[in-house]
Parts: C-alpha cells; sequence; structure tokens
C-alpha cells in the first residue's frame, strides 16, 4: 500500500470517529441480538451513516480472575497479546512481531487492541467497512486474537517497564492514599488487589497463555458491533472473528465449562480510619465503603441522587457545602463503581492539612443528611433536567453507542435500556432516592484515609 493510501485511510478514519450521530441518539436504537452456535452472543446496531465499524468483544477475564498472589495477571495478558502473533505452517503465515504486526495494522489504517477492567478482557476493533479491506482487517484481528505470541522477550522489558512506573507512581499521595482505600474497602476481594512489583514478578508467559486459553474461547465471547453493516454480514464476520480460538469444539454451547464463582464483596462492619504522615502541600481525604452492582434495580435512584449529592460538579451539595460556602477545597466528588459486584462508593477531596478535619467531618454531615433525608424537589428537577438534557452526548458517535450496547450486553440490561432511559431518570421520586441510599449506604460504618501532613487522629 502507498504512503499516500496509508495517510488517506487513517485521515478518513480520524475525520469519522469525530462524526456525531444525533438522529441515533434522538430516535429509538434498535439492538439486534441473536446467539451463535458457539455460544458467542452478538449485538448489532445497524448504522449506515458512514463506510465504519466499530466491534468490541468481551470475556470474563478481567483481573476479578487474578490469582491473589499475582495481581495484574489479566492487564499484562490482554497487552501482551497485542505484542506479536505465532506462526501457522498450516495456513503458510509467518510469526509477525510487535513491529511487523503495528505496520500490518498501519498498512490497513485500522485498530485492533485489548485492555482488561476490573471484570473483562476487551478486544477493540476499529475499521472502515470497505469489502476489500474489511476482509483483511478481519482476518488480521482474527489472527491477532486467537495466536498471540506472548514473547518472554518482551515481557521480561514490559515488566521492568511496569515496575519502574509502580515505583514512581508509589512517590505521589494520589496513588498510596487510593491503595490504602481500596484495601480497607474490599478486604480480600479481587477488586482491591494491589499490582505491584512482587505479583509481577511471579507472573511469567506462560501463566498467561494458560489464562487465554481458559478464559478466551468462543462461548464465553459477547461481541457487540456498530456500524454500516448488515445482521448476515455481522454474523458472518463474528464467525471469521472467533474461529481460530479454541473452545469446546464441535458442541453446544451448554458444553462450555462454568467458570469458578467469585466471591462477593463484604459489607462493612463498623467504621475504619487510617491517618498516614506525607510530605505533600495537599492532604488526601477519601470516605466510602462498597456500594451496589451495576444490575441492581435501584441503579437509575442512584444515578440521578449521586448527581444531586457529588456528581454534578458546581451544582452538588458537597460543592456547595465543602467549597462554594467555606472554601475547604477547590475539588469535592462523590462516585459509585459498580461492576459485576459491589463496586466502591468514595467521596474524595484534597485541602490544606490544617483543614483535613474540618473538610472530612463537613462531608459526613453532608452525607449523613442526604441519607437521611434525601433531596429536595428542586434538587431532584434540576438533576433531572442536566441528566436528560445531557442524554444525546452519551451517544453521539459510534464508539459511545458501542460503550452503551457493550454495557447493555455485559450486565444482562434491557435491549431497550437506551430508548428508556430518559424515561427512568424521569421517573425517579425523592423517596425513590431517599429509600436507595439509606438501603446501600452505612455513613457510620464508612472507611475513611486522610493521607498528607496529618499524625494523629483527632479527639
Amino acid at each position: 500500500m502507498t504512503m499516500f493510501k496509508k495517510i488517506s485511510l487513517q485521515a478518513v478514519l480520524i475525520a469519522l470517529v469525530t462524526m456525531v450521530c444525533l438522529p441515533a441518539a434522538m430516535a429509538g436504537i434498535a439492538i439486534e441480538h441473536w446467539t451463535q452456535p458457539s455460544g458467542a452472543q452478538v449485538f448489532l446496531v445497524q448504522s449506515h451513516a458512514i463506510p465504519m465499524l466499530d466491534v468490541q468483544l468481551d470475556f470474563d477475564a478481567g483481573s476479578r480472575r487474578d490469582p491473589p498472589g499475582q495481581a495484574g495477571l489479566a492487564s499484562v495478558t490482554a497487552s501482551l497479546s497485542g505484542m506479536g502473533v505465532r506462526a501457522n505452517p498450516v495456513r503458510g503465515e509467518v510469526a509477525l512481531d510487535e513491529n511487523a504486526l503495528g505496520e500490518a495494522w498501519a498498512d490497513l489504517g485500522a485498530r485492533f487492541g485489548a485492555h482488561a477492567s476490573s471484570d473483562r478482557m476487551s478486544f477493540a476493533l476499529r475499521s472502515l467497512t470497505y469489502p476489500d479491506l474489511l476482509a483483511k482487517v478481519v482476518q488480521l484481528a482474527a489472527r491477532q486474537l486467537a495466536e498471540p505470541a506472548f514473547p518472554a522477550e518482551i515481557w521480561q522489558r514490559e515488566r521492568e517497564t511496569m515496575i519502574a512506573a509502580i515505583k514512581e507512581a508509589d512517590t505521589r499521595p494520589a496513588t498510596l492514599a487510593q491503595r490504602a482505600f481500596d484495601q480497607a474497602v474490599y478486604g480480600s476481594h479481587p477488586y482491591g488487589y494491589d499490582t505491584n512489583a512482587a505479583s509481577l514478578q511471579r507472573i511469567e508467559v506462560s501463566h498467561m497463555a494458560a489464562l487465554y486459553r481458559q478464559l478466551i474461547q468462543p462461548c464465553r465471547a459477547k461481541v457487540m458491533v456498530v456500524g454500516a453493516v448488515t445482521r448476515a454480514q455481522t454474523d458472518a464476520l463474528v464467525t471469521q472473528l472467533l474461529a481460530r480460538l479454541p473452545g469446546p469444539g464441535d458442541a453446544a454451547a451448554s458444553a462450555c465449562p462454568a467458570l469458578p464463582a467469585v466471591a462477593e464483596v463484604q459489607p462493612l462492619t463498623q467504621a475504619s480510619e487510617q491517618r498516614i504522615a506525607f510530605e505533600s502541600a495537599q492532604a488526601h481525604v477519601l470516605l466510602g465503603q462498597p456500594g451496589y452492582k451495576r444490575n441492581d434495580p435501584d441503579f437509575f435512584a442512584m444515578l440521578v441522587g449521586n448527581y444531586i449529592l457529588g456528581d454534578g460538579g458546581f451544582v452538588s451539595r458537597l460543592t456547595h457545602e465543602v467549597r462554594e460556602k467555606r472554601g475547604l477545597s477547590y475539588s469535592v466528588y462523590s462516585y459509585f463503581a459498580p461492576g459485576l459486584h459491589a463496586g466502591a462508593f468514595t467521596i474524595g477531596l484534597q485541602t490544606r492539612p490544617d483543614q483535613a478535619d474540618q473538610a472530612l467531618q463537613l462531608s459526613r454531615e453532608v452525607l449523613a443528611r442526604f441519607v437521611a433525608d434525601g433531596p429536595t424537589e428542586a434538587e431532584l428537577q434540576a438533576a433531572k433536567n442536566n441528566l436528560i438534557g445531557g442524554f444525546a452526548l452519551r451517544l453521539d458517535s459510534n464508539r459511545k453507542l458501542l460503550d452503551n450496547v457493550a454495557n447493555i450486553a455485559w450486565n444482562n440490561l434491557p435491549l431497550d435500556y437506551l430508548d428508556t432511559w430518559t424515561q427512568r431518570v424521569q421517573s425517579i421520586t425523592a423517596a425513590d432516592i431517599r429509600a436507595a441510599f439509606q438501603h446501600k449506604l452505612q455513613p457510620d460504618r464508612m472507611v475513611t484515609v486522610v493521607l498528607g501532613g496529618i499524625q494523629q487522629a483527632p479527639q
């Protein structure tokens, strides 16, 4: 391929990525769903406005499945899966190292890569849909997905780089505060595992290959597709993407062996507080507890309620009380991180060390009042207006739409979730929020971490 063609394809991709799809956000979004004979579940949104395709493949292979002594295994496995592919003599294919693989994708003007989150390992493909191009793109993606080389020499290099980065991060107060907070909130649950130099030293490429063989199989795949393709084209494309992966053979999807259950995050039984001395201009304050799962029926009540409490920026209660009225912090926020397990609820802020106790106490009071009383009607209406008014921005590109479809697929949400989103938000009442927050949060049993310039707990 000529350099002109390379640049042209890449330029078109960049331009298309920035294009918005507001008509799709305003109209109903039809999500087609079916299960292939292999057991792979497919979710498709046809979007023919531009000749572009976005695909995401999700597997239950996130860090929640890391062995206790090998925190980081899922993350490094995903990373190294894109640093070379094995030779396949049967198909007459030579091995590609990381440079050759990168050049192959550059020649196609497409992208394919992987990353791991707490719950899943995700592979993302983006390409134009011109038939002669797309066939080559899917062929290369299928090869990279099924035949990663996991080169030992690359892992040695990457491990040294990661350990150096961890050592540098350990000099930052925010890193140390977050680590202490996560471990206190999650206890022994994998959500709280800390990837460190010792855990990385215990990981070898053989462990990556073993994890990959066990978890990256067609019967475990959820495949989301958004773009200018029909259902028949999508089914053929997904079949080709997954065809090289090992699995239970030609048996039905029911033959896919079940994975071991992962224990739930345990609720806190009492409050705990850590004061960590650290030479820094700002004290880092974190307050929280385990929250709720993503498929919780109270999700919308918690979404709207937390927007009022601390996720709404300058219109949130925490910002109004802590920053605007008293000037104790430039930024204060609250958020939930729901997943397959109860992700953390967190209130966070930074302030001068001599103001840390005051800011912490005020944040606790604001939270306790909100849990006890819920929002006012004025706060509730303002939150609804902002959330509903900004809904279109959640869907204004194929990439964002794909993220939303992946959210639906991964969390087993209704296929009309996006069509009913604004109605669900509009239907939330102050009583709904109060009941949900009282059920989910226990202000008297939370973890507190204060790092920076504070030596002793207050009397």
